[in-house]
């Protein structure tokens, strides 16, 4: 299942993915990983999760996030969520929102093959949003 975060800068995403990040962590049967970009939540995600930062890979674009994320899930078959911020930063804020719709639906697959939860903060209002996005679930 893929879940979505959505909103602009400044409306909170990130607090709600780190409630979030923090209730799976407890909930959860097997492991919990959180992935950003520079670090900024290691200090405020429960240390029970296994924090990644992407620019520490050199991942930047949907194919490498998505390469990633399958290696995580290939890796270490106990994940049962993965939460992921600053999509539209790692995935490359200069492309069409098209390729994010493209790519959570391939994300969607991983997600079922992998039995893995996902959520994503995408910061972009929901009017500027393809219908094809939309059509996840977004959490508030």
């Amino acid at each position: 299942m893929v879940k979505l975060i959505l909103g602009s800068k400044g409306q909170g995403k990130t607090k709600l993915l780190i409630a979030r990040v923090n209730e799976a962590a407890e909930a959860s049967n097997g492991n919990v990983v959180c992935v950003d970009k520079c670090g900024k939540l290691a200090l405020s995600v429960s240390n029970a999760v296994r924090l990644v930062q992407t620019d520490e890979y050199g991942i930047s674009g949907y194919d490498e996030l998505l390469g990633f994320l399958a290696g995580l899930c290939a890796g270490n078959y106990d994940i049962t969520d993965v939460f992921v911020d600053a999509t539209l930063r790692i995935g490359g804020r200069e492309k069409d929102l098209s390729e994010l719709a493209a790519f959570l639906l391939r994300v969607e697959k991983l997600s079922e093959l992998s039995e893995t939860q996902f959520v994503f903060t995408v910061s972009e209002d929901k009017d500027n949003l393809p219908p094809a996005v939309l059509a996840f679930e977004v959490l508030e």
